[in-house]
């Protein structure tokens, strides 16, 4: 209730008082401890995050994993946060740069990873002094309350209060009363783009700090030098990979026109090879979706492609069993400026498109709005070059595929903006005075 979120909110910035008094490399040896705990309890949370969210097994261990990678970094980086002295042009005067904590940092995670994108945020957040607030997605808070009960755990046992830590679970309320609360120093949000322009609206409403991860399209640009060997494996995981509900899923395939019908045949010869099942069953490759209302959109979406003059090569149906399945789906066909090839469904429909010059793909790539991560594949290391000049409105641009836990995270255009992991993030988390 609101009432709770009150309470919950006076305790934490009574903790941070004691929390930021603390010189940061002893913030990072909990840090460090808070890593130790999760280490010991992975394969634990990693089946509640697959029973709660319905990712496979091994991803939901993957991800509490990136929370352990972040604790590891943000303790090293608890001994080399500092500011330099600087040269004052008056004589016998001298600039001393010092950042400090923002104080108390909200944090609203989606459904999606209901520990990784929490660890990204809160252990940089300690290390730099501040308290945090969690509030988890309503459909994944047993995830949420062990994850805080770890936590709190390790803090006690050093004598510090819990409430450093401190979660709050409901539902749109409490996420508009965080967005809203001046006490809120920062507020960090993950979700659709239409809740995060609500949320940044209403922090900005009161002059505060946000970060925001809203909607993406990862596109693969595949050129006709590509090592197919590398391009078939690679965009079947980026495509349905967490049934499609990563805000880094591959949901467009450019093709260079020379290989593109070579590609399609191998591509749905590889999903019909996929093995679908329960996320425990360890030989799952591919769970079901979150909810009925995401089998919904996956439907609408695939009738919205036919419509618009796709066709469906792979899939595009209901999976006829118990729970929320629905088959990967491949549409070929459309126009690189389709609505529905513009409208981010969170679902496994992968969009192949033709391609014929450079200077077209990579000025398609970027029309859509949003902009988080973008692959290229091509043995041209003059057009990866020319690609990364190219490439504004991406914080991530993968040369294969894999997603380094440490790249820079957050997005542009309407995926928000900010920083999340990456080199200088812990400066979001700080004020800098001079």
């Amino acid at each position: 209730s609101l009432e709770d979120y009150e309470e919950t909110v006076k305790k934490a910035k009574e903790a941070w008082k004691v929390w930021a008094d603390i010189p940061a490399p002893k913030r990072g040896e909990i840090v460090r401890q808070i890593g130790d705990a999760l280490r010991q309890k992975i394969k634990v949370l990693g089946s509640l995050v697959s029973l709660e969210m319905g990712k496979i097994f091994v991803e939901g261990v993957g991800e509490v994993q990136e929370y352990v990678d972040v604790c590891d970094y943000a303790v090293g980086l608890s001994r080399m946060i500092g500011g330099p002295i600087l040269p004052s042009e008056r004589p016998g005067h001298a600039l001393i740069e010092q950042w400090n904590p923002v104080g108390l940092v909200g944090v609203i995670t989606a459904f999606n990873f209901p520990v990784a994108v929490y660890g990204w945020n809160s252990a940089i957040a300690m290390i730099c002094g501040n308290a945090c607030l969690w509030k988890g997605a309503p459909s994944t808070s047993l995830v949420s309350v062990a994850v805080t009960k770890i936590i709190a755990k390790v803090l006690e046992d050093n004598k510090l209060p819990g409430a450093i830590c401190s979660l709050v679970c409901g539902g749109a309320d409490i996420g508009t009363a965080m967005a809203r609360d001046e006490r809120m120093d920062l507020l960090s949000f993950t979700g659709s783009t239409k809740v995060g322009k609500e949320v940044a609206l209403m922090v900005q409403e009161r002059f505060g700090e946000y970060v925001l991860t809203c909607s993406c399209f990862n596109c693969f640009k595949v050129f006709e030098d590509a090592d197919l060997n590398l391009v078939i494996p690679s965009a079947l995981f980026a495509a349905v990979g967490t049934a499609g509900q990563r805000c880094t899923t591959a949901r467009r395939l450019f093709l260079h026109e020379s290989i593109h019908d070579e590609v399609v045949t191998k591509l749905a010869k590889a999903y019909a090879q996929v093995r679908i099942g329960d996320p425990w069953d360890p030989d799952t490759l591919y769970g079901p979706l979150h909810s009925k209302e995401a089998v919904k959109m996956f439907l609408d979406a695939v009738e919205q492609a036919k419509q618009q003059g796709g066709s469906v090569v792979y899939g595009g149906k209901v999976i006829n069993r118990p729970g929320n399945y629905v088959e990967p789906t491949i549409v070929t066909g459309l126009p690189h400026n389709a609505p529905i090839v513009h409208t981010e469904t969170f679902a496994p429909i992968l969009y192949v498109l033709k391609f014929k010059a450079e200077e077209d793909v990579f000025a398609w790539n970027n029309e859509v709005k949003q902009g988080l991560s973008s692959s290229i594949f091509t043995k041209d290391l003059r057009r990866i070059f020319c690609w990364l000049g190219y490439n504004l409105n991406y914080f991530s641009t993968f040369l294969r595929h894999k997603f380094a836990v440490f790249c820079v995270f957050c997005g542009e255009k309407h995926t928000g903006g900010g920083r999340e992991s990456g080199s200088d993030s812990w400066k979001l988390y700080m004020r800098r005075s001079t």
